[in-house]
């Protein structure tokens, strides 16, 4: 049987020895807060006035330059390049992947906490 923790990005590695772990890391934590953020000011009101521009400050710029989407294409490209097909692959996909998981799990825990003052008043 192949040794699948082999497979397995190190996590102490780098975009030239292996799987980018750090801006995996960062993608991912961008991606749950911006889940938490949307949905937080989706349960203010409308996407307008100071609920859009916090959307457009906070979403768009902050997080949008804390994540780093641009360096997955980079990373990505550079192991195509290299022929490191599985590490392509599963970086690419990882990232997307547990990104939506990260992003479900922010938009559930930003409704959980948005609901909590109206179940206590009632």
């Amino acid at each position: 049987a192949p040794d699948f923790v082999n497979l397995l990005p190190d996590p102490r590695s780098s975009a030239a020895s292996g799987w980018p772990v750090t801006t995996f890391a960062i993608n991912i934590v961008g991606a749950f807060l911006l889940g938490m953020l949307l949905e937080g000011l989706a349960r203010l009101g409308p996407d307008t006035g100071w609920r859009q521009r916090v959307r457009l400050l906070v979403g768009t710029g902050m997080l949008g330059s804390f994540t780093t989407y641009s360096t997955l294409a980079v990373d990505t490209d550079l192991f195509l390049r290299s022929h490191q097909w599985w590490a392509a692959g599963s970086y690419a996909a990882g990232t997307v992947l547990v990104g939506l998981v990260a992003t479900t799990a922010g938009i559930a825990i930003a409704a959980r906490l948005r609901t909590r003052p109206a179940e206590a008043t009632q």
